[in-house]
């Protein structure tokens, strides 16, 4: 498989279509946690998946898992009368005999999983941790997991132990026969649960560790020791899902066709829109960067509330009493009585300059997240914009294309703009210079630059200002500070530069702010 940089957007929007059709829900909300577990929480409608890149193996091995993750919280969400939490002796049992079941009903129906449940269960085989890893009664807990669902355990334990895990696999097996048989739900295997507990001599409301439910990533797995766990696997599961060929497992050719089409669909999506424009103008390659960590989703809702009353011009209060409306008075004092819903709109087109020197690099996610909030809102505003940012890679100075004006904000975006590292210096004329070109062709209204320090050529600077300005482009500023002082004091050195307008911020969430009011007044 070629290599391909699988979005979350775009996992995000396949998982919930074919979570709310495999559990037939058409309320489920779909997330993803790197917290490693994935979560079901049926009295919010909410699936929580672990990220694709939190799995082994490659782009399409970890697809396959991720895919397999979303059909058994689906069958969780249709067979499951209620879901127990994982942090509890009692809960994890009941949810590892709860896996089978669902299992076992949702093939039923979906039996072209049959393969991917090999497949899934080889991978969660290697991700087991040892025995001999563990400590005390966990231990234990553990290897009933591995024995009820693997049919074998990793390590050793001591026999009388051991013989304890049969015995309880061997009872759980038997309910577990019986519930399928008489069609018994989740509340019927839980009255049995005590009785598990007590063969294995365990405290019910003894904590499991995160690492027991799922052992992290990070080991080396070869394909000889993947052919093994499939070959393994097959053989131990064929009593509960049949004889089933390990080398089609392992293909996943089904599987296969769907994941060349979402590949595709990447493709599209990241480059959309997306050529270099010119010479010295780059392009972030895509790559698997966390953009989550640049997202600060507080400040977005809180920006967009403000700017929804600004753009209707009403404002939305909630209180606990007040005066009752009398509409009859009200028609008959007024010649006027009808209400106008004037939207206010922002026609500007706008062009946004990232500084990314060194000198912001303490404080750079900061400094991302409030110019997320900021895309985040001119996209919800449907203003016309387009993102840049320098630093210097290597020695040279590069200019980089975050967003262009011609696509609409989104994931791929975010993730040109999480992976731009804060390096070099200010090197504002050779970078207008670079930009022109396209800005003069594209004759935005404004041209908005933020910066925390002064520039290193300066008179340079005031000459190319006077070649956008005579395009009619408004040229302004924010200078950027660390404090109140620090931040006047770079506008005012900005300010004789010669831009048309210049701000000053000493807190970064202020940025959106500012920027929105220059649009305003325009």
């Amino acid at each position: 498989m070629s290599s391909v940089a699988l979005r979350n957007d775009t996992l995000i929007e396949i998982s919930t279509f074919l979570i709310r059709r495999w559990s037939e829900n058409d309320k489920i909300i779909v997330t993803m946690s790197p917290k490693k577990v994935n979560e079901t929480r049926m009295n919010e409608n909410k699936v929580i998946l672990t990220p694709v890149m939190d799995y082994i193996g490659d782009e399409f091995s970890r697809y396959r898992q991720f895919r397999t993750a979303a059909w058994y919280e689906s069958m969780k969400i249709k067979n499951c009368e209620y879901v127990k939490s994982n942090d509890h002796a009692s809960g994890f049992l009941l949810n590892s005999i709860e896996r089978r079941r669902v299992e076992l009903v949702g093939r039923k129906i979906w039996q072209g999983m049959d393969e991917e449940l090999i497949f899934n269960y080889s991978w969660q085989w290697i991700y087991r941790p040892n025995l001999g890893d563990l400590l005390g009664k966990s231990k234990i807990v553990e290897a009933f997991y591995q024995y009820f669902l693997f049919g074998d355990v990793k390590g050793e334990m001591q026999p009388s132990h051991f013989e304890r895990v049969v015995k309880a696999t061997n009872f759980a097996k038997e309910k577990l026969d019986e519930a399928l048989k008489n069609n018994h739900g989740t509340e019927w295997l839980d009255e049995h649960i005590p009785n598990i507990v007590k063969i294995l001599d365990i405290d019910a409301m003894m904590t499991i560790p995160l690492s027991v439910p799922l052992k992290g990533p990070g080991m080396v797995v070869t394909p000889q020791d993947f052919e093994k766990a499939v070959q393994k696997i097959t053989k131990n599961l064929e009593s509960e899902l049949g004889k089933i060929d390990p080398n089609k497992a392992m293909a996943g050719l089904e599987i296969a066709k769907e994941f060349d089409l979402i590949k595709d669909e990447t493709k599209k999506n990241e480059n959309k829109g997306l050529i270099p424009e010119t010479i010295g103008i780059q392009i972030p390659n895509p790559t698997n960067v966390d953009e989550t960590k640049i997202y600060d989703q507080d400040l977005i809702s809180s920006l967009k509330n403000r700017f929804r009353e600004w753009k209707t011009g009403w404002k939305e209060e909630h209180v606990i009493s007040g005066e009752d409306f009398d509409e009859e008075s009200y028609l008959e004092g007024f010649h006027k009585p009808f209400v106008t819903d004037i939207k206010k709109s922002i026609k500007s087109r706008i062009v946004i300059l990232l500084d990314h020197s060194s000198s912001v690099s303490d404080q750079q996610i900061e400094y991302k997240k409030a110019t997320i909030g900021l895309c985040e809102v001119l996209a919800f505003l449907k203003i016309d914009f387009s993102v840049y940012a320098f630093n210097t890679v290597d020695r040279q100075v590069v200019c980089w294309l975050v967003k262009p004006a011609e696509m609409k904000w989104n994931n791929s975006a975010a993730k040109r703009l999480a992976q731009i590292s804060a390096n070099g210096g200010t090197p504002l004329a050779e970078v207008y210079d670079r930009m022109l070109p396209v800005l003069t062709s594209k004759k935005p209204d404004i041209f908005l630059t933020l910066s925390d320090g002064e520039p290193a050529d300066a008179n340079a600077v005031k000459l190319i200002l006077k070649s956008y300005r005579s395009l009619g482009i408004k040229m302004t500023a924010i200078g950027v500070g660390r404090d109140t002082f620090s931040a006047t004091a770079i506008a005012n050195n900005l300010k004789y530069l010669g831009y048309d307008k210049v701000l000053a911020v000493s807190r970064l969430p202020d940025i959106p702010n500012r920027v929105l009011s220059i649009l305003s007044e325009n």
